[in-house]
């Protein structure tokens, strides 16, 4: 477990080295593609079309194409996919303007949409800036928001995501899927502590993810990793309020999990329903294996370490199944 460890915090060295400067002499300023940025029209196809061009630009030498959200604007975006691969081999998103979801479910012209904002198949794709991204999730909370993320990464090698605000997204504010090779850094996710299902970050069948400090605040947990990851580090994050920090949860639906090779340490948790958690859906099957958890700060955590094998829900009669999880922890101290 050392050497896994002790090789794992050397690549996140060497990968948190490449979040430098991004030197671009082709950028593409979505206003001039047409973007109003009041806040009330739809800024939509301006997006899409600096999106086309940006991914379409091949740039040489040190050069990242970079698509530029201006500052001191808020631009209305219905749920949209940014898909590559792109001409170049990295492309730079800086926002920093304001981002905002269609304020209502009946004003959202996808439906049901997977998740607001998608970014697919874009390898070495840098998103940062100081901008905010607000899913306007409150009149999602009462209805089935299911499957509705804010932020979503799908098949994005070597991503890059810093320094933005993410608010009140109707579900999970990010979501990271089948990625590798994987940095997000120096985030503010926020939303109410009774907002149903507002996870943080949502990791799933991703390797190698550093995701280091950063404040997040939620009505559930601030992260979770989910089945097929592995070789994940999390440091210096402030949790709470949320649920803590959690492996799962894994084996739903008597599905087979797998998660490895998570590192979780010099984190606080304020506030929140739990610490440290792991938890898997009886009838299920799998292991979670290799789970550090270490120099972690609680106060007034009501569960400061859970492990829960009959995590149900309430969507399922739990009671009449079994649960064949293996679950291996390493260390927990704090």
């Amino acid at each position: 477990m050392q050497d896994i460890l002790i090789s794992f915090f050397i690549f996140c060295i060497a990968s948190s080295q490449l979040l430098g400067i991004v030197y671009s002499k082709t950028t593409f300023d979505v206003v001039k593609f047409g973007a109003v940025g009041d806040g009330q029209t739809d800024d939509t196809e301006a997006f899409v079309k600096a999106w086309t061009a940006l991914c379409g630009a091949a740039a040489g030498g040190d050069d990242v194409p970079t698509l530029t959200i201006p500052g001191g604007k808020t631009f209305l975006l219905q749920p949209s996919e940014f898909e590559g691969p792109c001409k170049s081999k990295s492309v730079h998103v800086q926002v920093s303007g304001n981002l905002v979801a269609p304020k209502t479910p009946d004003a959202w012209k996808v439906c049901p949409p997977h998740s607001w904002l998608v970014f697919r198949k874009v390898g070495n794709l840098i998103i940062d800036g100081s901008g905010k991204i607000d899913g306007q999730g409150s009149t999602w909370w009462g209805e089935d928001s299911s499957l509705i993320n804010a932020l979503h990464f799908l098949r994005c090698d070597h991503l890059r995501l810093s320094g933005l605000t993410h608010i009140n997204s109707p579900r999970s504010h990010i979501g990271i899927s089948t990625s590798n090779d994987v940095e997000i850094s120096h985030l503010t996710i926020i939303a109410p502590d009774e907002s149903p299902n507002t996870d943080g970050i949502n990791v799933t069948n991703s390797t190698y993810v550093n995701i280091h400090d950063s404040k997040i605040g939620t009505g559930d947990d601030c992260i979770t990793i989910m089945s097929g990851s592995s070789n994940v580090r999390i440091a210096k994050i402030a949790c709470g309020p949320g649920h803590g920090i959690s492996v799962g949860s894994l084996g739903a639906d008597g599905a087979y999990a797998a998660v490895e090779n998570v590192y979780v340490r010099d984190c606080s948790f304020i506030g929140t329903q739990n610490g440290a958690r792991i938890k898997t859906w009886p009838g299920g099957s799998g292991y979670a294996r290799n789970i550090t958890f270490e120099h972690i700060t609680l106060t007034a955590t009501k569960n400061p370490i859970i492990i829960d094998q009959q995590y149900c829900n309430g969507a399922h009669d739990c009671a009449k199944q079994v649960t064949f999880f293996v679950i291996f922890i390493s260390k927990l101290c704090w």
